[in-house]
């Protein structure tokens, strides 16, 4: 072996060692509950961050009483994170058709569907709902719709300069008629906000 290489491996050994018991005392800490970090109730410790989580969760349920909860918290992430990239580049995540989708899940609980499942976004009851969503870099508030796609309502969802999140669910039967496969959907000209908190 040379020793380069030994040293290397001495080396990655060491680091691995540190590593180890730098999560260890990380771990020691989060387990030693007391006064600085959290609150006697009913015989036990109970830790702030515990304390936050419980009240950050009825908030949610209040705001999104259709909610899986888990998928609050990556909404809410997800559209921090497109809005500081957008403050930090000047650029655009690719990920609002995503944020969309997640907000239609969140607010009307709609199951959304393996990606790129043919014909629909997700599931609602029994209606197959599509997703689409007017991006905060978009010159206008239109989105076109295929009207071959297999779906029986539609989640109209926009995201605006300021990242703000709003939608509206228009079933199929309430879209204009058109002749062709294709209608352009502008936002001011669908029905009022539906399920908004």
């Amino acid at each position: 072996m040379t020793s380069k290489r030994s040293f290397a491996l001495h080396v990655d050994a060491d680091m691995q060692r540190k590593r180890e018991n730098l999560y260890t005392l990380a771990e020691l800490r989060m387990q030693q509950l007391g006064p600085d970090n959290a609150i006697w109730d009913d015989g036990e410790w109970i830790s702030w961050d515990e304390i936050n989580e419980q009240i950050q969760y009825k908030e949610w349920r209040a705001k999104y009483p259709n909610a899986d909860l888990s998928l609050v918290s990556i909404f809410e992430n997800l559209i921090a994170t497109a809005e500081d990239y957008h403050l930090h580049t000047g650029k655009h995540l690719q990920v609002y058709g995503d944020i969309g989708e997640l907000y239609g899940a969140i607010t009307h609980g709609i199951k959304l569907h393996r990606n790129y499942a043919q014909g629909s976004d997700g599931r609602l009851g029994n209606d197959l709902v599509e997703v689409k969503t007017i991006t905060p870099f978009k010159s206008n508030d239109r989105v076109t719709l295929n009207l071959r796609r297999n779906f029986s309502m539609v989640f109209l969802v926009k995201i605006t300069s300021d990242f703000e999140v709003r939608g509206k669910l228009i079933p199929r039967k309430a879209l204009p008629r058109v002749k062709g496969d294709k209608l352009v959907l502008e936002w001011a000209d669908i029905g009022a906000e539906r399920g908004e908190p």
